[in-house]
């Protein structure tokens, strides 16, 4: 934020049709600038004209244009909008200080109908307000997909954990199976020997021996096929039992998982639209009924009464001037800007008073329906969430019913080939015994013994090669596991902020607002006030720990006994002073004085000048430039060094 000091230039604006405005050109350098003048100089007017310079749309065009235009000059860069009547609005157009402007309108634009300060001082839920600009909705969404993202790596690392405990054993058997190994090939190479000695000792041209060679060759071949056969019907047939474990799961979780019509669905949608299409409704109609207090404040204030249609006929008549009757120090009537008719000034200021009651009544429905509305935004996410599951598990269980007709497949076919094999190896089996002779019985024998080790060799090698892929794939993945807890070490920094973000918006908004209010109290001396003071509250009717703000007001005895009030007991310059600093809270809380250059106050006569006075040096201290429209007797006593604009 840059400070008075380095803010010299000032900023410059150009006015034209805004309000009660017809064209004006005002300086306001950094600091504190005091707008005063008696009613009707267009004060008012020229705030608006700088919210419409910072991108506000709370803005009204002169009741007799059809457009307008402010320009602000500010540090070098030029920032020009316009305004057009378009049927019962306005329409704005060009380049604005601030790219979103409702987070300004809200705590930095304290006008009379500034919803911060009319809420506080009305008594209203604060809560609601402090974090209106606040996107909760999406803080929440993000919370659930990091929840997520978290749940899936905690599973990840139990697996990981888990095979890591099979480590030892693993290692162990692929130990034993190396050992195993290497006793059967020594076993093998003496057995070799064996045969070579016992080959040399028969007759090495007999016919016989080389068929029996050749048969003995062709039966260790089958033999081993037959048992590679087994082992793969034994692996099918844990694999059939593995996934029918699975499947049997799957039904569990089907079974606790609702099977939501799709009536029910369309239910859901159509209540959620209508309640979007009711938010809408009431986000127009709080609109309208601002744009309209707005609009008869600044007519009451500016007594911009050129409109009137039968106001040259007066003066032709001979009588005085509309605008003369209505300025006249005595006169308790003024004619109405839209019937023309004479009606009492309280009539009309009755009438705003009854339309601001009512844009109340229409903000609490409001909030009420934008609380429906997430509940049932949140019932359709559960219920899609779950539908969703629902479908999944289904097609997992159709994968699998899939698989396992396949491998049902699989296993016949092994089966036929497996008896097929038996079949062959005892055909073998006989001619080899037919080829037996007692010349051949010992070196037959021992071809037997060495044919079996050399199966059993391959199976054991088969058990070395899988057990040793298994504890290669668990090595990877406990070194993958760092990574995993590193990445979900940020998950729950990142969660941790995301969950504490509301909490330390409205902690910080409670904090600022009771340090803030005991100062101004302490600065303003009202009397018999002690202390007033928000409570922020763990709603437990709400979902998702709803928070509550509760204004306290205590007040003290003449004998000093302090007891507990209401607001609606306070004076009204009591109120006002509340109502503005928890504006000035949430200007704080969402940092508006490092990107909102000014802050606006108006309306203040309900409070005495010299209190004024104090509020405007406490308020000075928050903002780049603090611009102030009072009345010439509430602007005496203000520092003589604040600027002061007396025309506008």
């Amino acid at each position: 934020m840059a400070t008075p000091e380095q803010l010299t230039d000032g900023a410059h604006f150009d006015v034209e049709n805004i309000g009660g405005i017809d064209h004006t050109e005002v300086d306001i350098p950094p600091g504190v600038t005091v707008l005063t003048g008696k009613n009707a100089t267009n004060r008012t007017s020229f705030l608006h004209s700088i919210m419409a310079a910072m991108g506000s749309e709370r803005v009204s065009l002169k009741g007799d244009a059809e457009d307008g235009r402010v320009k602000l000059t500010l540090d070098g860069a030029t920032y020009e909008r316009t305004l057009t009547r378009a049927g019962d609005g306005v329409s704005f157009e060009g380049d604005a200080y601030l790219e979103d402007p409702e987070v300004a309108d809200l705590f930095a634009f304290l006008l009379e109908t500034n919803d911060a300060r009319q809420a506080a001082a009305r008594g209203e839920q604060l809560r609601d307000v402090i974090m209106r600009p606040v996107d909760v909705d999406a803080i929440r969404s993000e919370i659930r997909r990091l929840e997520e993202e978290k749940d899936g790596i905690n599973d990840e690392l139990a697996r990981i954990e888990s095979k890591k405990r099979e480590l030892p054993e693993l290692e162990q058997r692929r130990t034993q199976l190396r050992e195993k190994i290497e006793n059967k090939r020594e076993e093998l190479a003496d057995l070799e020997d064996d045969i070579d000695d016992s080959s040399r000792d028969v007759e090495e041209g007999r016919k016989e021996q080389a068929e029996l060679e050749e048969k003995l060759q062709e039966l260790r071949s089958t033999r081993s096929e037959l048992e590679s056969v087994r082992r793969k019907i034994e692996r099918q047939e844990e694999s059939i039992s593995s996934l029918k474990r699975e499947q049997n799961e799957l039904e569990d979780d089907l079974e606790e998982l609702p099977e939501t019509p799709m009536g029910d669905h369309r239910d859901l949608e159509s209540e959620i639209e209508r309640l979007r299409g009711e938010r809408q409704d009431l986000n127009s109609e709080i609109n309208e009924l601002r744009s309209l207090i707005q609009y008869n404040e600044e007519r009451l204030e500016a007594e911009d009464y050129d409109l009137l249609e039968d106001g040259g006929a007066a003066a032709e008549s001979g009588e005085s001037s509309v605008t003369d009757q209505l300025v006249a120090s005595d006169s308790e009537t003024v004619v109405c800007w839209t019937c023309g008719s004479s009606v009492e000034r309280e009539q009309i200021e009755s009438t705003i008073e009854r339309l601001k009651s009512l844009r109340t009544e229409k903000v609490e429905d409001l909030n009420d329906v934008k609380s429906r509305l997430e509940d049932r935004k949140e019932q359709q996410r559960e219920a899609t969430k779950k539908q969703r599951k629902r479908s999944e598990i289904k097609q997992k269980f159709e994968d699998i019913e899939s698989e396992l007709d396949r491998r049902d497949e699989q296993i016949d076919a092994l089966k036929a080939n497996r008896e097929s094999l038996t079949d062959e190896v005892e055909d073998l089996e006989s001619e080899v015994d037919s080829l037996e002779s007692a010349d051949f019985e010992e070196i037959l024998s021992l071809h037997k013994e060495a044919n079996q080790l050399e199966f059993e060799i391959d199976s054991l090698e088969s058990d070395l090669d899988e057990v040793t892929e298994e504890i290669e794939s668990i090595e990877d993945d406990v070194e993958r596991a760092e990574d995993l807890r590193e990445k979900r070490a940020e998950l729950v920094d990142e969660l941790t902020d995301q969950r504490t973000k509301i909490d330390q918006i409205e902690a910080e908004a409670v904090d600022s607002f009771n340090e803030h209010m005991e100062s101004i109290l302490d600065l303003l001396g009202y009397e018999n006030i002690e202390r007033i003071w928000i409570e922020r509250i763990e709603d437990a009717g709400a979902s998702e720990g709803q928070t509550r703000f509760e204004l306290h007001i205590v007040r003290t005895t003449e004998n000093g006994a302090a007891y507990e009030d209401t607001i609606a007991h306070l004076s009204e310059s009591e109120r006002e002073v509340t109502g503005l600093i928890f504006a000035l809270a949430g200007y704080l809380v969402h940092d508006l004085h490092e990107t909102v250059p000014f802050m606006l106050l108006d309306s203040l006569e309900a409070i005495d000048s010299d209190r004024i006075a104090r509020l405007v040096e406490y308020f000075a201290d928050y903002a780049d430039y603090l611009v102030v429209a009072l009345l010439p007797e509430d602007a005496q006593a203000l520092d003589d060094d604040f600027t002061r604009v007396t025309s506008i």
